[in-house]
């Protein structure tokens, strides 16, 4: 069960235009409430998985905000994971 900030991520996610302003702490706790599983990898590299599909994000720093082009990758993780707002 997603909170209403949770909700309110995975919904700015699936914007469009994409958004550019979207926190990393929100993002992972978006996945972990949803259940995945989440490992730090070397560096910034994050191993997440959920739903049996796997992905490796990258922590943005020193900014805190994730960049457009991982919210699609984000996007496009959370479709073949099955979900959606």
């Amino acid at each position: 069960m997603l909170n209403s900030k949770q909700q309110k991520t995975l919904e700015e996610i699936f914007e469009t235009p994409t958004r550019s302003n979207i926190l990393w702490t929100d993002v992972e706790s978006l996945f972990l409430s949803l259940g995945a599983t989440v490992q730090q990898g070397k560096g910034s590299r994050v191993r997440v998985a959920l739903n049996g599909v796997k992905a490796v994000f990258h922590e943005p720093h020193p900014q805190k905000e994730v960049s457009k082009c991982t919210v699609k990758d984000i996007k496009e993780f959370l479709i073949n994971a099955n979900v959606t707002p």
